[in-house]
């Protein structure tokens, strides 16, 4: 327990009544968790103000309230302190709480469109297999070394997030690498934590939904190479238009990646193939288990980072070498008779196109490929015609099908992909709104040579449909009608 002094430091107060010294036990922001030896900070949210609620948390027992207006009945006995900002507030407040563990861990963060779970995830993979213990903060899972923790945002809230480094550093780990989300950045769930260093995988259009226009989006990852501290590095790949934009005011120490020009941390890709690729980095020649290109950037990155970090570059080359592929990322799935089956998250148009690139590359015109694909509801509805287009004009048969329509219809959902079809790919798209039975029709108009892709899921077990959460799991779907025993799942 502190008292509000110790856990208000650093934050940018405006004016304080009553007495600093209220003992805390928890810091909340939600209102229902309201009791006696808890502060409330009163945070402005989406579709709530906790302003509103200043009253309710005051009658079950709260003793200080941290708000950025002041109520207009103020009580004698309840202390309040009106700050700057308070999502600002309860992040730097959370870090005070939890001893700013942070500091005691080498954390890396890893923004970007698309590629941050499999950077983040297979970085800890590799750390954990040069002998360190290691945390992971991502969209797919949590873990504090060897124990796992569900995850529920790309990026956990500000108490939540210091709560996890702080269990990380109390276990001894040395390093963290964790997911960056621009949610996050704009929300200030980040505020006050201390990075060693920041990755930027790639930019393209997502989240506007939330950020309403690109430059809204890019200034939000941007944000995060701009805090970084000065003794921290930043590995950026400028095979991205954007790459350069992230770095131009940051202090960190900048290093460079790419592809398809000189850089600091350069690759070539010698060969791709289903069960792997073939890579030059830095002049090294070295064989990873992960497919594509897409999947060589990140090979990249996650090198650069461990480099960067101080690890041994041989023992980083043998690390890459026996990393696997992370759950729902370019999974292949294949029938005892031959077929093929992949099921990857791709649910942005870049990413979509990337899978569906590789795949066209890796079987050189042999057989079909068939795409399942959807689009999620309430987000960002501009993206659907285009993830439409991209899938019939790069398959031979594309379902469009339904993916997680949360509160929206699905044939609202469907008839804006609709749009995205030229008339000339028309004969050769399907519109089935029902995922399991477009994925069953997609494994009975398949052939042994053909590859049947599975978009925009991957890693998730569920499907929402208006709000409700129902268990739905693309791999179990195709396993089922590949004739794969449920025990080999």
């Amino acid at each position: 327990m502190k008292t509000l002094k110790e856990i208000l430091y650093k934050c940018r107060i405006r004016r304080i009544n009553g007495s600093l010294e209220v003992v805390v036990d928890e810091i909340i922001f939600d209102s229902r968790k309201a009791a006696s030896g808890k502060v409330f900070v009163a945070t402005r949210g989406t579709l709530t103000d906790g302003h509103n609620f200043i009253d309710e948390v005051i009658k079950a027992g709260v003793k200080a309230v941290i708000c950025e207006r002041m109520p207009e009945n103020i009580r004698e006995d309840i202390t309040y302190a009106e700050v700057e900002n308070s999502a600002e507030a309860l992040a730097m407040m959370a870090s005070n709480f939890y001893d700013n563990p942070s500091a005691e861990i080498r954390l890396t963060g890893i923004t970007g469109t698309n590629g941050k779970t499999t950077t983040a995830t297979l970085l800890y993979q590799l750390f954990e297999n040069l002998g360190y213990k290691t945390g992971l903060i991502s969209t797919v899972r949590n873990k504090i070394h060897e124990r796992e923790i569900r995850a529920t945002h790309t990026t956990p809230d500000a108490v939540a997030l210091n709560a996890l480094l702080r269990a990380m550093a109390d276990e001894g780990c040395e390093y963290c690498f964790m997911e960056v989300s621009s949610h996050a950045v704009v929300q200030q769930r980040i505020t006050g934590l201390t990075f060693a260093g920041g990755v930027f995988t790639n930019l393209t259009h997502d989240h506007l939904d939330f950020h309403k226009t690109f430059d809204a989006y890019l200034k939000a990852k941007k944000t995060f190479f701009d805090n970084l501290p000065a003794e921290s590095f930043a590995v950026v790949n400028i095979d991205d238009r954007n790459g350069p934009v992230m770095v131009q005011n940051t202090r960190a120490r900048v290093k460079t990646a790419a592809i398809k020009r000189q850089a600091d941390f350069h690759c070539r890709i010698l060969e791709n193939h289903f069960d792997g690729l073939q890579l030059n980095i830095n002049g090294h020649e070295v064989w990873c288990r992960l497919v594509g290109n897409f999947n060589a950037y990140n090979l990249l990155n996650i090198y650069a980072t461990a480099v960067m970090l101080g690890a041994d570059e041989e023992a980083c080359l043998t690390a890459l070498s026996k990393l696997k592929a992370v759950d729902g990322r370019f999974e292949y799935i294949k029938s005892p008779s031959g077929m093929v089956g992949i099921v990857d998250y791709a649910h942005t148009p870049d990413a979509l196109l990337n899978v569906i690139s590789t795949i066209n590359a890796i079987r050189e015109g042999k057989g079909k490929l068939i795409t399942v694909v959807g689009a999620g509801g309430d987000r960002d509805r501009s993206k659907r015609p285009v993830m439409a287009s991209i899938a019939t004009e790069n398959s031979d048969l594309t379902i469009l099908t339904s993916d997680n329509p949360r509160t929206e219809n699905p044939e609202d959902i469907l008839n804006d992909m609709r749009s995205g079809v030229s008339p000339e790919r028309k004969r050769h798209c399907l519109v089935i709104s029902d995922r399991r039975e477009a994925i069953r029709t997609a494994c009975t108009m398949a052939t042994k040579e053909d590859i049947i892709l599975i978009a925009g899921k991957g890693h998730e077990t569920y499907q929402e449909v208006m709000g409700v959460k129902h268990h739905f799991d693309d791999r179990e779907e195709l396993r089922e009608c590949f004739g794969i025993p449920r025990k080999e799942d």
